[in-house]
Formats: structure tokens, sequence, C-alpha cells
């Protein structure tokens, strides 16, 4: 696997993911039993924007440089920005934190965290950064794999009832990465069908996602829903003109949240008119 996420580190798609990822994280604590989450393809759970690769791709600039410029009012999206805060507080003024570190922060001192990487530096990278967190456990192992090892989640005598599977593949498979993330969601499902389920998606052009909403939507998942931004029109399969996350047995009032956010990230973020944000039901919840 050639993929570095550190060329795409803080783009438009870093913002809706980490956006949607923190009030998953809020809409699930407000509830006092402690969580797990699995973070399935975690990096190296922080960048420093000022870097070569990051510098070489100019994406930043796009995704949270406007964001912070423009600093729209909505309350998750502040509630996102003041957590970027928080890590350059601590870790430099071009510091931007992956889903690793955003879980971290946004979770409790009871939470739980396992964070996997396959490639071996950004594990390295992955295990110097949080080796003095107690909650988080480091895997240098396939994530795929791994929800099939860590669920349903057991740390010691506690079992985990409650909680979260990000899976952020880097779709170096291209189309057929959708075959592997679904079976893992159907494997996930099987084992801990009352956790929540975000699955991070590319788009080019939707209409080649048709098959993937259908079969998304075949999921037994007491609830599946999209939530998706685009900066330009779907019209090219040679780029990257959005994302996605596909969430299954969202908690309550997620998708007024969302609702609320991903118009006002379309007009921040939007490159073209054609820009636009919205949230889709494949199956609402009984």
């Amino acid at each position: 696997m050639n993929y570095r996420h550190a060329f795409h580190a803080g783009n438009h798609a870093d913002v809706l993911k980490h956006v949607a990822l923190l009030a998953l994280c809020d809409a699930l604590t407000i509830k006092p039993a402690p969580l797990f989450a699995l973070d399935t393809h975690a990096g190296r759970g922080l960048y420093p924007l000022d870097g070569n690769s990051a510098q070489r791709t100019g994406e930043a600039e796009g995704g949270i440089g406007r964001l912070i410029a423009e600093a729209p009012k909505q309350p998750a999206i502040a509630r996102y920005l003041a957590a970027v805060r928080a890590c350059r507080s601590v870790h430099g003024p071009a510091a931007y934190p992956g889903s690793p570190w955003l879980l971290a922060h946004a979770l409790r001192e009871d939470d739980r965290i396992a964070a996997c990487e396959l490639q071996p530096e950004e594990a390295g990278q992955l295990r110097q950064h949080f080796h003095a967190d107690p909650r988080m456990a480091v895997h240098a192992r396939d994530g795929y794999a791994a929800m099939k090892a860590l669920l349903p989640p057991k740390i010691g005598a506690t079992r985990y009832n409650r909680g979260l599977v990000l899976i952020d593949p880097p779709y170096e498979a291209q189309l057929e990465e959708f075959d592997t993330a679904l079976a893992a969601l159907r494997e996930g499902l099987a084992r801990w069908p009352q956790g929540c389920y975000a699955l991070w998606y590319p788009i080019k052009r939707r209409r080649a996602l048709q098959p993937f909403y259908r079969r998304a939507a075949a999921l037994p998942a007491k609830s599946i829903l999209t939530a998706e931004l685009l900066v330009r029109a779907d019209d090219s399969p040679l780029r990257m003109n959005g994302s996605g996350l596909l969430l299954l047995n969202a908690p309550w009032q997620l998708d007024e949240t969302l609702t609320a956010v991903l118009p006002a990230l379309a007009r921040t973020l939007g490159e073209t008119s054609a820009a636009e944000g919205g949230l889709n039901w494949l199956k609402r919840p009984d």
C-alpha cells in the first residue's frame, strides 16, 4: 500500500469526516456508560501542515485553512475548530489532528480506543504520539481483520455495549474497496450489532456509487444514512470531487446536526456553484 495521508491531511474530505466524527462522539457521550471506539485505518494521528507532504499538494488550504479563515458559526463546525485549536496549542500552529487524536480529545477517561494502522512507519508514529495515553491501544495490523478480532469489545473484565467504529480506507483498489468495506460492516454488525459505524468514501461521479448505495441499504442495521459534501460537480472520474460518510446506527439527533452542518460546509469549502452538502436516509429507524 502506497497511500500516505500526510499529502491530504486537512483537506475538504478530512473536514467533513472530522466534523461528523466529533458530532458522533458528542452524541454518544451524552450517556454516562463507557464507550469503545475502533479506528480501523488510523494513520499516524497527527500531521504537520507545514511539512513537505502537505505543502506539495496544498490541499489543506481549501479545507481547514479556508474553514479557519471564514469560521462559520454553526455549532458543530465551531466544535471542530475548537478541537483543532486545542491540538495546535499543544503541537504547534501548523498541526492537524487525525481521527485518533480527535477520538482521544472527545472521549472520556473511562472510554477506550483501539487504533489500527498497517504501515509500519505510520503505526510507529501513532504509537509514539499516544504512548502516554492509557485509553489508547495501537495495533500494527490490518483494520478490517481487527474488526473480527476486537468486536464485540471486551477489555479486561469490561464489556462495552456502546461505541463506534470508524472505517477510513485509502481506496487504492478504487471501487473494489467498497466490496471489502461492506463485507467488513456486515461482519461488524453480526458481532456488535448495537455499535455505531461510520464508513468514509470518496465521490468522483455519484452515479458510479449507485450499486454501493443499494448494497449498503441492505445491511442489517437499525438505521442507515449518508452524509455527503461535494465541493464541485461530480462529473469527472479523474479527481475526488467530494466525499461522504455511510452511517449505521447513528445516535439520536445526529441527523439533525449533520443536516445543519452540510450546507454550511458546502458554502464555505465549495469551489464552484455546483457545491452541495446533504443527508440521505437509506433506511430510517423504526
